[in-house]
């Protein structure tokens, strides 16, 4: 089977439901969280459409999970409305800083207009940055000058997750073990697991060797059962992950 395919999600998503995991947004996880969990966290980047399929499949299976999309690259108020009608969170996935050049003035009130949009669809409590990997800009930088609080937010994930305690899990890179390819996407954690493929994510979790909370990000436009579409992301991929691995080699 195909990595990274919805059937593949499917069969993910089944396995950490057998295990005893429950599933929560990130939102819930921050007001009330269960003590074994699987954070069910989605960057809407590209092709919100897949995002919708992705909302589909855990709905079908009784899950709700944290959508975060971007303005204006994923923001179609359709599907974001259809993703919100089958119970899962809405959130703003901010990329301010890097979008005005590291002008914080501008940054804030960027960030402020669009939440206010995202709002007109959904409460919106909670954020989180989206990479830019080709920025110098780190747009969670903000939040050394303003304040989540400020905006009736209550949490962002690279902010407000204690990750000696949680596992953090995202597919960036098209694999499981993506740090050396990855510009931000990371967070600092002692949890360190050997983990490429989804079927070696499928069998950690099989045989309970994961720590009893997990935040998972997955990027459904990673995700794709169109072979011709499948080859095309694993190719771009495989570029994409190489330039970031220069780049991030040249940074260090």
């Amino acid at each position: 089977m195909r990595d990274f395919t919805f059937e593949m999600y499917l069969k993910l998503i089944r396995q950490i439901s057998a295990t005893g995991y429950q599933f929560q947004t990130f939102e819930e996880f921050l007001l009330k969280p269960e003590h074994r969990v699987v954070i069910l966290r989605h960057d809407c980047d590209i092709w919100p459409g897949n995002d919708l399929k992705m909302a589909g499949i855990e709905h079908d299976l009784n899950i709700k999970a944290s959508y975060f999309f971007r303005i204006p690259h994923t923001f179609k108020i359709n599907i974001i409305e259809k993703i919100r009608d089958l119970g899962h969170e809405i959130g703003y996935h901010y990329e301010n800083l890097a979008d005005t050049n590291g002008d914080y003035v501008k940054a804030i009130e960027s960030f402020r207009k669009n939440l206010s949009i995202l709002r007109e669809i959904y409460p919106v409590k909670t954020v989180a940055m989206h990479g830019r990997p080709l920025s110098i800009f780190d747009s969670r930088l903000l939040w050394k000058k303003y304040k989540l609080e400020d905006f009736g937010l209550i949490g962002e994930p690279y902010l407000n997750v204690d990750y000696s305690k949680v596992c953090y899990l995202t597919d960036t890179g098209s694999r499981w073990d993506g740090n050396n390819v990855s510009i931000r996407d990371t967070v600092i954690s002692k949890f360190n697991y050997s983990i490429r493929t989804t079927n070696q994510l499928i069998e950690h979790f099989k045989g309970d060797k994961l720590p009893e909370q997990i935040l998972m990000n997955t990027h459904a436009a990673r995700w794709n059962n169109n072979f011709s579409i499948w080859c095309y992301r694993f190719l771009l991929q495989k570029f994409k992950n190489t330039a970031k691995f220069v780049l991030k080699q040249i940074q260090n």
